[in-house]
């Protein structure tokens, strides 16, 4: 009797599921598809379940319409334009909805591209202050070798790497009890005249508050009205953007300031798609040096690009616009006031929490954080109390604030599409269960280097 066909052996007993392999070598012989596939799932369920991640800003939810227009467009390019021009169309569609959106004052004479994330989109909104600026001083037969950009301390990782990447000096207004945000205060000390442009952040990564974007720009106009030098503003709205004309239209934030030159955000995050998908528009075309698109031959065509990725998927630029399309003005505002009251609901319960005190409410973006209260306790930390909602499945950071309060150690939850309800009232008796238990303990916890789950 010969021996049973691969195809007709049991799943954990064939070649590859009953043996181990190497890692780090690419297998010799070919295996079943079923079998490659299998492996993958098991190693990929030892994951956390991504709903539960309340420490990512990005999209772990939509729904199964998007998911059949994400399955449709896997193989689309968005950079080959000439060969799916359609899909181009839809990006050129989707970064005028925004410029409309952020109220520039002229949509048509905007100019705006996709990125793989808003990192890429705010690099592209750096490099155009950078080589106005160089463009400018060599004109005035100045020296452009020391350019200069000014933020908050409390900024996102990309811009340091901008700075890093693109030899730009980084000067950082360091936040405090007093200035929990980059509001202007005493921005005259660190701006001058190689400072190539301010960045704006709606929405910081630590702690979900806006940056008074208004309040930034009046500095600066008092600046220009003093000094002559004439700074523009990046606004990184790589959550808030999509926050802000949804929930807080009076606001005034974005184009409607002339010295906001451009605006960045993550249609990955609160723009509701699967990673990654970022954009970036300019309010006129006049603030995109020439000098940075590219007109390039490819596959039969000619085609202007400034990203700077080339090959890059566009199914996320699809769903983009199925989502525009498919909730409109009044969807996107449900779904973040959705949001945002389940924020204010945890931020809430967790205020009632003897341990606890709030750094903000989620009153921005659906994102707070809080700390322990001074004297609460010496036996255990937020540390500790992340590890132990990290043991029921909830993924709930715990950090140093930015320097100058880094002796501050928060909390943070983020709350996206996808975070019930009644699934935010199992993760507050969580807290309040874990809280108890830590509050119980008759001598301190286990010390050891504390493990951050920060991400930005």
């Amino acid at each position: 009797m010969s021996a049973p066909s691969s195809d007709d052996q049991p799943m954990f007993t064939r070649p590859g599921e009953a043996t181990l392999t190497s890692r780090h070598v690419i297998p010799a012989t070919e295996s079943l598809p079923d079998t490659a596939k299998q492996i993958v799932e098991d190693e990929t369920i030892l994951d956390g379940n991504a709903r539960l991640n309340l420490a990512t800003f990005v999209s772990t939810w939509m729904d199964d319409d998007a998911k059949q227009v994400y399955a449709a467009s896997f193989d689309k390019n968005m950079i080959d334009k000439d060969e799916y021009p359609q899909t181009a169309a839809i990006e050129d569609n989707c970064w005028h909805m925004l410029a409309n959106l952020w109220n520039a004052p002229d949509a048509d004479k905007s100019i705006g591209t996709s990125t793989i994330g808003s990192s890429e989109a705010c690099m592209l909104g750096g490099l155009a202050f950078k080589r106005r600026w160089q463009q400018a001083r060599r004109a005035a037969g100045k020296d452009a070798s020391s350019p200069n950009l000014v933020m908050s301390s409390a900024v996102q990782v990309c811009w340091e790497k901008f700075c890093n990447y693109f030899d730009v000096e980084p000067r950082y207004v360091p936040i405090s009890a007093e200035h929990k945000t980059l509001d202007g205060h005493d921005l005259a000390k660190y701006v001058d005249e190689n400072t190539i442009g301010v960045v704006a952040i709606m929405g910081v990564t630590y702690t979900g508050m806006y940056e008074p974007v208004a309040e930034i720009a009046a500095a600066l106009d008092e600046i220009h009205k003093s000094t002559g030098l004439d700074i523009p503003i990046h606004v990184d709205g790589a959550s808030g953007a999509m926050i802000a004309p949804f929930l807080q239209p009076d606001l005034v934030w974005d184009f409607r300031l002339d010295r906001v030159h451009s605006i960045s955000t993550s249609g990955h995050k609160y723009g509701l798609v699967y990673p990654g998908l970022g954009w970036v528009v300019w309010r006129d075309a006049q603030w995109l040096p020439e000098d940075l698109v590219f007109k390039v031959s490819y596959l039969g065509g000619e085609m202007p690009t400034f990203a700077l990725n080339f090959s890059r998927p566009g199914a996320q630029v699809v769903l983009q616009y199925y989502l525009f399309l498919r909730l409109g003005f009044e969807g996107y505002r449900a779904v973040q006031q959705a949001s945002q009251d389940v924020a204010k609901f945890l931020s809430a319960g967790i205020a009632k929490l003897d341990a606890f005190e709030l750094w903000n409410d989620g009153s921005d973006i659906p994102v707070f954080a809080w700390r322990l209260k001074d004297g609460h306790t010496k036996n255990w930390t937020l540390y500790h109390l992340q590890d132990r909602l990290r043991m029921k499945g909830w993924l709930i950071p715990a950090y140093p604030m930015p320097a100058d309060l880094e002796q501050i150690t928060v909390q943070r939850i983020v709350v996206r599409n996808g975070l019930s309800m009644d699934l935010a009232a199992e993760l507050l008796q969580a807290i309040e269960t874990e809280v108890a238990y830590l509050d119980a303990l008759e001598s301190p916890m286990p010390t050891e280097k504390p493990q951050s789950a920060f991400h930005h």
